[in-house]
């Protein structure tokens, strides 16, 4: 493999993890495909398009939502500076094409498959989106492609929309063309967890289809994990999640133990994140945003529920989050109602409504629903958050940023995102502050969720 070292173990253990590790410091030389189709260009399928470019492959980047693509070609996408900067060099350069035309990916040599599964409003996944893009996947694949899903889904996804298809359309796989899982690992917002360093599971059908996938996704991650399945990979992806969204919930009700106890959830959880093994520190918060750790246990949870197995450690832990917004509002209420006041016609202020702090994205985001629940129960409600100028609740109400909360007479201020290199000193003057990151110390006497 041209100095590649893949080992598709079936059994191990954690000593054997190094043992399939791919580490990839160059493109072995006549390996290099000449270009990559990209399904799917928003948080996951951009950066993995502009990865491939800084590493000499050319992307062709495919998405059904002309919307999005002028707001690609224009810049204005939620990405750092750096990618910014990319993103322009990638367009001026003709390294990266878009189109909404799937007919181009018979053009390519591999395909890379990111287009988002949601859930909708009663936590039942969507898949409609990824149907359509594995279905034109497999429609224009050709002999010699390697294509690798990396979009969250229930364990069987990669055989069930790509593996048999192909097959039933008389391409074998593992020999006319390679199949391989591939999760994506995008943390947006977090300079420290950039493509490069993270590494990537890689789960194909066979080992020359995990030897190809390896190859390609060694151009995004200097190490690449081979599991002997994409079943086993879609399984690790939904666990890293659950595992995610299970301690998350454990913090949050940390957290309200601390509040009956008098005592600081973040003091608690750093002192005990020094033990140096067998605890992960998760801190609490008004509610878990984003698409994954609210939506992708639910694809696990919906597809055991159809075998009715049960799974009820996951189920609690699913439900405590999708609860916490409204403890949220509760405790708000608890605030008024100490200072003699009432939620009905109180003027609120949700500082902050992205969910998650430094970028701009709206999914999941617990504000929305914390937002909505205030005016369902009669308050007058406002945001100030300088990265989202507008933001539309659940009930399709559309609320504009307050651009200068200072000196205005809120009944109460929420604070919900804090925003690297923004000014919050204004809140510092307002009397009632209720701090639902635990961590606003601008504010001296605000109170904690």
């Amino acid at each position: 493999m041209a100095g590649l070292e893949l080992a598709l173990a079936v059994n191990g253990s954690l000593d054997d993890v190094r043992s399939r590790l791919v580490h990839r410091t160059a493109a072995p030389p006549g390996t290099e495909p000449l270009s990559v189709g990209v399904v799917g260009l928003g948080y996951v399928g951009l950066p993995t398009a502009l990865g491939l470019y800084a590493r000499g492959v050319p992307a062709i980047g495919v998405d059904v939502s002309a919307e999005r693509l002028a707001a690609i070609r224009t810049g204005t996408v939620d990405l750092p500076d750096d990618d910014r900067g990319a993103l322009a060099t990638a367009l001026d350069a003709g390294g990266l094409r878009l189109t909404d035309d799937p007919a181009l990916l018979s053009d390519v040599d591999a395909v890379v498959v990111c287009v988002p599964t949601p859930v909708d409003r009663h936590r039942v996944p969507d898949t409609a989106a990824l149907r359509a893009a594995c279905t034109a996947v497999v429609e224009h694949a050709r002999a010699g492609q390697t294509i690798v899903l990396t979009s969250t889904s229930y364990v069987g996804t990669t055989r069930e929309m790509l593996i048999e298809p192909l097959q039933r359309r008389g391409l074998r796989v593992g020999v006319d063309v390679c199949v391989a899982f591939s999760p994506e690992r995008i943390d947006p917002g977090v300079p420290a967890h950039r493509q490069r360093e993270t590494p990537r599971l890689v789960g194909g059908e066979t080992p020359r289809c995990s030897e190809r996938a390896a190859r390609l996704i060694g151009y995004l991650t200097d190490a690449v994990y081979a599991v002997s399945t994409p079943e086993a990979a879609e399984l690790a992806k939904l666990y890293e999640n659950v595992y995610r969204a299970v301690n998350l919930a454990l913090a949050n009700e940390i957290a309200d133990i601390c509040g009956h106890l008098a005592l600081d959830p973040i003091e608690v959880t750093t002192a005990a994140a020094t033990k140096p093994y067998g605890f992960l520190a998760c801190f609490p918060g008004p509610g878990v945003g984003g698409h994954c750790i609210p939506c992708d246990p639910h694809y696990l949870l919906w597809q055991l529920r159809t075998a009715a197995h049960p799974a009820p450690l996951i189920e609690q832990a699913m439900t405590a989050i999708a609860g916490r917004p409204r403890r949220v509002v509760a405790r708000a209420v608890e605030l008024l109602a100490d200072t003699g006041g009432s939620l009905r016609g109180a003027r609120i202020l949700v500082v902050g409504v992205s969910y998650k702090p430094g970028v701009r994205d709206l999914r999941g985001s617990s504000a929305l629903d914390i937002l909505a629940e205030l005016a369902r129960r009669g308050a007058e409600v406002h945001y100030h958050d300088p990265l989202v100028p507008d933001c539309t609740l659940p009930d399709g109400t559309r609320l504009l940023t307050e651009t200068d909360p200072q000196g205005t007479d809120w009944d109460l201020v929420l604070i919900h995102t804090v925003h690297p290199g923004v000014e919050y000193g204004w809140a510092a003057g307002c009397p009632r502050v209720l701090d639902a990151t635990y961590r606003f110390d601008l504010a001296p006497h605000r109170q904690l969720v």
